[in-house]
């Protein structure tokens, strides 16, 4: 028999918040995490906003020595999963270490470590530059702390597939259970890519919103008026567990893992299919794996980055599967709020997903103010909703062409 998959502990560093409570909160009152640009100076850039985490402090979750061996986006993965951990009651010790795998998703690694070091070996030459440089760069590295600094011995690997890693990667755990491989998997993702040289190069391919005098209102999903993305940073990592083995320990359970769907639109290396065909097989797989017809979900997380054609397609995609149901179910893009964490976004959407189901609320899509004839679904506009979750479903399609569903499901023993 399939062991059923369960998630039992969540750890979030975010814009709009670091812990589980205060993040949650935020996201229910429709707080946006986008304001200027602190980490460098922004001068001669198009796109001067971002959503950066501002509350984080290194020191609190890992020793100082470690910390600064660390690029950003290893930091924020370490704190989020000791976060998660101790969501989960896990304590040191508590746990066959040889039975707990990481799996975590990263779009691009230690970008800041990058471009620090490039500085250094035009300025200063090659014997300058660090001898962690590539350790604190790869993006791996992530998923290595993790294990190393809590001794799991378990599978351990990085999925790196744009902004479907976390997708992709919370998949592939759940997978790893029900192969019987591991009883618990840290699953999510992490990325910290607000640096000059990644805000220039997406400013370069015009995919970023410019609107930067009005930046809480810059992010808008599905908005007749959207004119791109805004990037963000930060981590989220989920607890996922072996039913039996959750109810062994007697864990908390938020909601169970009950899909998961992948493909490839092989259309272009940016741009998705304009039919939205390959998202919709993603979905499609994801509801048959999960033995869910489309009528079952309660409630959609986009992946909506507030760009023009992702928008358009992925509710072309989204009515390409569900059919008529497609109009009576809500959708939200919660990166109104939380920015576009590329590889780290479906880690915090899936987050959400949880919390969804195990609150009773659907978060809004904010800045939702003038309707496209071309985005026509209830995107739950600017005010979060009271409702029963009984089956979230969470998106999450890349560069490349890249493309993973999750489906998280009400546990019902």
């Amino acid at each position: 028999m399939v062991p059923r998959v369960v998630v039992s502990g969540i750890g979030v560093v975010s814009p709009v918040g670091t812990g589980k409570g205060v993040f949650w909160e935020n996201i229910i009152q429709g707080k946006s995490g986008v304001r200027p640009i602190t980490r460098f100076n922004t001068e001669g850039f198009k796109t001067k906003i971002a959503a950066e985490v501002i509350d984080f402090d290194a020191d609190a979750y890992m020793e100082k020595k470690e910390a600064r061996r660390m690029d950003r986006f290893a930091q924020f993965a370490v704190a989020a999963a000791r976060l998660a951990l101790e969501d989960a009651n896990i304590k040191s010790g508590s746990l066959d270490p040889d039975r707990v795998g990481v799996v975590l998703g990263c779009g691009i690694g230690g970008m800041e470590t990058f471009e620090e070091q490039a500085r250094v070996i035009v300025t200063r030459g090659p014997g300058r530059v660090s001898p962690f440089f590539v350790p604190m760069m790869i993006s791996n590295m992530a998923a290595g702390y993790i294990a190393i600094i809590n001794g799991f011995y378990g599978p351990n690997s990085t999925v790196v597939t744009a902004c479907a890693s976390s997708n992709h990667a919370i998949g592939e755990a759940f997978r790893l259970i029900q192969r019987g491989e591991a009883d618990v998997a840290l699953a999510g993702g992490t990325e910290a890519a607000v640096t000059p040289l990644a805000v220039a190069g997406f400013c370069a391919m015009k995919a970023m919103s410019t609107r930067n005098e009005d930046p809480e209102r810059a992010s808008r999903p599905f908005d007749a008026e959207r004119d791109g993305f805004i990037i963000g940073e930060g981590a989220a990592v989920l607890i996922l567990e072996d039913l039996e083995h959750a109810l062994s320990r007697r864990a908390n359970i938020y909601a169970e893992v009950v899909g998961y769907g992948q493909s490839c639109d092989s259309y272009h290396i940016t741009a998705p299919d304009p039919d939205g065909s390959g998202a919709a097989k993603a979905m499609t797989w994801a509801l048959k794996g999960a033995g869910l017809q489309p009528g079952d979900v309660s409630y959609i997380n986009a992946h909506g980055t507030s760009t023009p054609l992702n928008d358009k397609v992925e509710t072309m995609a989204i009515k390409k599967v569900f059919g008529e149901a497609a109009y009576r179910i809500p959708v939200s893009s919660t990166k109104s709020m939380t920015g576009h964490l590329l590889g780290a976004a479906g880690g915090i959407e899936a987050a959400i997903c949880v919390m969804s189901i195990n609150n009773g609320v659907i978060p809004p899509t904010v800045n939702y103010e003038n309707p496209d004839p071309e985005c026509d679904l209830d995107y739950v506009p600017n005010t979060a909703r009271a409702a029963r979750v009984k089956v979230a479903l969470s998106n999450g399609l890349g560069f490349g062409g890249h493309n993973a569903t999750l489906i998280f499901r009400e546990y019902s023993g």
